[in-house]
């Protein structure tokens, strides 16, 4: 005979608790902000190192900043965004270009 203890099954109630709080929790988007400082291939490479994005993503966000000025690559709670956004800040130049600087930039808002 086995003796090992089981545990019992979470309630729905406890179940109900954990969704309330995790929908309650503010979401924050990180935006990309265009400059003429970086290449495609850069932003590319950046998006898939911090993000995760594949090349398609990555692209079509390259091609949103550069059309819009502006791109959402990540939407998340407030304090995981400020940490992408100064990994973002943190990147460093796009070594493509002799007179780049230093890395993009990105900010953190409300998600809608």
């Amino acid at each position: 005979m086995d003796a090992t203890p089981t545990q019992p099954a979470p309630s729905h109630e406890a179940l109900d608790d954990t969704t309330t709080v995790t929908a309650l929790i503010p979401k924050y988007n990180v935006v990309l902000l265009d400059d003429d400082d970086h290449t495609y291939e850069y932003v590319i490479e950046m998006l898939g190192t911090l993000f995760g994005h594949d090349v398609r993503t990555a692209f079509d966000m390259a091609s949103e900043v550069d059309r819009r000025g502006r791109v959402i690559v990540f939407t998340t709670h407030k304090e995981q965004a400020e940490f992408k956004r100064d990994q973002i800040h943190a990147y460093g130049p796009d070594p493509r270009i002799a007179h780049c600087a230093g890395s993009m930039s990105a900010l953190v808002e409300p998600a809608e």
